[in-house]
């Protein structure tokens, strides 16, 4: 932008947002315009009275856009918004950071709307007022004409045709804001279909990969507990062997056998003996304490089943929304088709039209001045 026109204007709600513009070849994918968030920034030209959304990335402007009263903001996410220039012939797309930043700048969009729409009846009621060949010539005298009726059976005829022209105008005007009206809620609605699709295929993404990380969770969590209880049925055994080892000295021993060297080795034996028993009976209750944590958990797998399920069904019903989806836009640019060749059939009524009202006014032009020069003389 240049510098003069940037001091000139006054900036009035500014914004951080990710920046993108949609493909002009497909129509339906966005390009990012900015590698990370830019300020948005709403200007008023004092001079020009217009109002206009600029952001400038580096050293060029991604955002040059004119409000006019016809622009609307579309909220296609709770993020994410856009709206369509024709003027630039592309569609904007802003990513904001929380929802609430999007709300604010919607509704500042909403009033600059509202006071583009108010400039511009502004105006065209100045233009009216101040341009002379809009302004009506009063009524004359009836008493300074009363000896030239031929004067005033001219008159007549011009007004018929005046207004003829006029409602034939009104007619071709209606026919065009009906047609451009036709082919913007046809581009609107097929980039809102392309932006709601965009938004499912990420939420399908991300369901995907959430369901993938919960089927890893849990085959792990399995394999763990598996190598638990085999781990504790191995230290069961060995807890049992020890048991018979030590109970059975004991269970043959005389009494008279324990007054020996022989009995104070065997003795020393039995307490190792129950030393290791003591220890792998330790170790037995922390691998039936993991193995009791590990079943608590069991639950939550449980639940991470049911969320895998579900997520599955999500899937499915984001794979037929996805479906419908395409269906639609795929109607939608039938109809945007058809609308385009309406609009080129109009286009060519209305030049014809035209072409008749240039050859039409020539011949009363001619008339009339054929008639004023008979009230001449």
């Amino acid at each position: 932008m240049h510098p003069q026109q940037r001091e000139r204007e006054q900036p009035l709600f500014s914004a951080k947002a990710h920046v993108f513009q949609i493909d002009p070849v497909t129509k339906r994918n966005w390009i990012p315009a900015s590698k990370h968030a830019v300020t948005v920034s709403f200007f008023y030209d004092a001079n020009r009275t217009v109002y206009r959304i600029i952001s400038v990335g580096g050293t060029k402007a991604i955002i040059n856009s004119t409000i006019t009263p016809n622009m609307t903001f579309t909220k296609t996410s709770q993020k994410f918004g856009q709206w369509a220039d024709s003027r630039a012939n592309t569609v904007y797309g802003l990513g904001f950071g929380t929802e609430q930043q999007l709300q604010q700048f919607a509704e500042q969009f909403k009033e600059m709307r509202e006071a583009a729409r108010l400039a511009r009846e502004k105006s065209q009621e100045k233009f009216e007022l101040t341009n002379p060949g809009l302004n009506i010539a009063a009524p004359q005298d009836v008493s300074e004409d009363r000896h030239s009726p031929p004067f005033l059976t001219v008159n007549g005829p011009d007004d018929k045709l005046l207004l003829r022209s006029k409602s034939a105008d009104m007619e071709l005007t209606s026919e065009k804001e009906r047609i451009k009206k036709m082919l913007s809620e046809g581009s609107i609605c097929e980039i809102n279909m392309e932006a709601e699709l965009f938004t499912l295929q990420d939420s399908n993404a991300k369901l995907v990969a959430a369901l993938h990380e919960a089927n890893t969770s849990v085959e792990q969590w399995k394999k763990q507990l598996a190598e638990y209880q085999e781990e504790t049925e191995r230290l069961r055994e060995q807890v049992a062997e020890l048991e018979c080892q030590v109970g059975r000295p004991a269970s043959v021993s005389e009494p008279g056998e324990a007054l020996g060297d022989g009995g104070g080795e065997e003795q020393s034996g039995s307490n190792t003996n129950t030393n290791a028993v003591e220890q792998l009976q330790a170790l037995l209750k922390a691998k039936d304490e993991e193995i009791h944590n590990l079943q608590s958990k069991k639950s939550d797998v449980v639940d991470l089943e049911k969320e895998r399920e579900e997520a599955k069904d999500r899937l499915q019903d984001l794979e037929q929304k996805n479906t419908e989806l395409e269906q639609r836009v795929a109607t939608a640019e039938e109809t945007l088709a058809c609308s385009r060749d309406e609009h080129g059939q109009a286009e060519g009524e209305v030049r014809r039209i035209i072409t008749m009202l240039d050859s039409k006014i020539t011949d009363l032009n001619d008339i009339r001045t054929s008639l004023a020069k008979l009230v001449d003389k």
